[in-house]
């Protein structure tokens, strides 16, 4: 039997707006380390909303997901799904919640879903790990992984930003190459592989980055 699509009428209405405004404070109160995202199960093509703390890189009018798409064929599909594993696009780990919102006819006509970027806080953990340790940080000189170090160096760069190291932009990425430059860590063996490999670009583009 095929489906009848959703007609948006003032009820549904209503409750996408009050959802709108609830994603907005939930950004605000979590920025910049939760996305937050508003979805129109009525338009499953053109689903996205809103989009706050945009890690993901998704643009408003894109696409409902596979789950939301499971939610409007099943009303009976759970309400709640929270802290499931989830990936970015570029691989990035994930933890997602996502809250299905109904109409008072029981379907599903919108969702709310929050996407915490996991790598960001294993920076901010690594950061704090340097920070607690009781010796002095790695040099290129001294006995610990070189590459182990270089990737320490550089979630704390990306910590200090607010981000991820995958995000970083070309400005900021010049400005890492300068500290590790001017550290020693480029003078180390494989170093350029290493950075490419954990900013998630290639090594040309470190070269570039690195002039």
């Amino acid at each position: 039997m095929k489906r009848k699509p959703n007609r948006r009428g003032p009820e549904q209405q209503v409750l996408l707006n009050q959802l709108m405004h609830i994603a907005e404070g939930l950004g605000q109160t979590f920025a910049p380390f939760c996305e937050v995202v508003v979805h129109d199960l009525m338009d499953p093509k053109h689903a996205i909303l809103a989009i706050h703390n945009n890690l993901s890189g998704r643009l408003v009018g894109a696409p409902a997901t596979e789950l939301g798409l499971a939610r409007i064929a099943d009303p009976d599909f759970p309400p709640v799904l929270a802290n499931y594993s989830n990936q970015f696009a570029d691989g990035r780990q994930v933890k997602s919640t996502s809250v299905g919102i109904k109409d008072s006819d029981g379907r599903y006509v919108a969702a709310l879903c929050l996407n915490v970027d996991l790598t960001l806080f294993n920076g901010v953990q690594t950061a704090m790990a340097q920070f607690l340790a009781l010796s002095s940080e790695a040099q290129p000189g001294e006995s610990l992984n070189h590459a182990d170090a270089i990737r320490a160096h550089i979630d704390r760069f990306a910590a200090k930003l607010a981000t991820t190291p995958r995000a970083l932009s070309s400005k900021d990425r010049r400005l890492l190459l300068k500290e590790l430059k001017d550290s020693g860590f480029m003078e180390v063996r494989r170093s350029m592989e290493t950075v490419a490999l954990h900013l998630g670009v290639s090594r040309t583009t470190v070269y570039s980055d690195a002039k």
